[in-house]
């Protein structure tokens, strides 16, 4: 995403869609970028989405890897379930504030709990929150966390052209040991497909959507807590 395999009670995610703009030259962090602007003037038409995430995280010599159902509602609305990979069947909703509502996956499933939004049984191999791994976060770091921010032409992804952002951050040690981060994003819808980051020359994180959907209709119903 070896291995230490663990089961958590859910994972959060961090991922990629897919987003669109031209190419440019290097922006500054902390500012916004012809990519970003782009995903932001789409997201705002959006009040919620579906996807399907494949994540490979690395961390140290443990590896996970995991596919998700993820569901968005704004404002704050998210619900995670692990269809495949570590974990499989467990799942966990995120309504706001400093807890999750989740269960595990097997014979457990029907044992539901509330844990802090931190605890490990709620977090992904590396320490991802379900708040931290919506798709509209993602695309905000690129903004914000200081450092060298460029973006060019990505090529083809799954046959969709892309723009690519990559950030190499100023200080590492307070972005968890990632020393370089790549984000691809759809010319054609405006969301990212695909993230990698690295930690040195090892890839700690892969992630990639298939099957986003947008505008589905869904209700506070569909995030039990």
């Amino acid at each position: 995403m070896n291995v230490r395999r663990s089961s958590p009670l859910f994972a959060a995610l961090a991922a990629a869609c897919a987003l669109g703009a031209s190419p440019s030259g290097p922006v500054d962090a902390a500012n916004a970028a012809p990519a970003i602007t782009a995903f932001d003037a789409t997201f705002a038409g959006v009040n919620d989405y579906t996807c399907v995430l494949h994540v490979h995280e690395a961390k140290g010599t443990a590896t996970q890897d995991r596919v998700y159902q993820y569901s968005f509602m704004k404002p704050h609305f998210v619900k995670t379930l692990i269809i495949d990979g570590d974990g499989k069947g467990s799942g966990g909703v995120w309504t706001g504030g400093n807890q999750v509502s989740g269960h595990q996956g097997g014979i457990l499933s029907g044992i539901h709990m509330k844990v802090d939004l931190h605890d490990s049984r709620a977090v992904s191999l590396r320490g991802v929150t379900i708040p931290e791994g919506l798709l509209q976060h993602i695309v905000d770091e690129y903004a914000t966390i200081p450092g060298k921010l460029t973006q060019l032409a990505g090529g083809k992804i799954g046959g969709v052209e892309t723009d690519r952002l990559e950030l190499r951050p100023d200080d590492p040690a307070s972005n968890g040991g990632v020393t370089d981060q790549i984000l691809y994003l759809s010319k054609e819808t405006h969301w990212p497909i695909r993230q990698i980051m690295y930690a040195g020359s090892q890839i700690v994180l892969d992630e990639s959507v298939a099957d986003l959907k947008t505008n589905v209709g869904l209700t506070q119903s569909d995030f039990p807590f």
